[in-house]
């Protein structure tokens, strides 16, 4: 299955960006990684990072008509407030898995709401980079 991961504002940033919290890893490495798990699984991953919401809810909208049967969507901040993202999960035609480094729901007030969470078939949150890992396996349950 081809499937794309899609990441938010502040991603691009990671192995810099409070590394104490998101570790030294960065983007390209972590899905170096995650692509290289994909391929074992059987999958084809793509991946793509932006810090503008239209992009991430275009990509979103195109998802299945370039042929992805799944996505894996980090929205960063966007989480707690961009309800154009969640209508964009919602309307893309495959199911999307919400995932977040930091377990969202143990940090400040503001953080701990999604507005991804309802329209997502799953939400892995707190495993760090092995979220995106996870992710892959959780596919095979809500996949055909």
């Amino acid at each position: 299955m081809k499937v794309l991961f899609l990441f938010g504002p502040n991603l691009g940033a990671l192995g810099t960006r409070d590394p104490e919290r998101y570790g030294t890893q960065t983007l390209e490495e972590i899905m170096g990684e995650v692509s290289a798990r994909g391929a074992r699984l059987g999958h084809e991953v793509a991946w793509r990072q932006s810090d503008h919401e239209g992009d991430l809810v275009g990509w979103l909208l195109a998802a299945a008509g370039e042929g992805f049967g799944a996505v894996v969507l980090n929205p960063g901040a966007l989480t707690h407030y961009s309800y154009a993202l969640r209508d964009a999960v919602e309307a893309c035609g495959a199911p999307v898995v919400e995932v977040h480094m930091t377990n969202i729901y143990a940090r400040e007030a503001f953080r701990r709401h999604s507005v991804i969470s309802p329209v997502a078939r799953v939400t892995i949150a707190g495993g760090g980079a092995g979220g995106y890992h996870l992710a892959l396996e959780a596919l095979s349950w809500i996949t055909p």
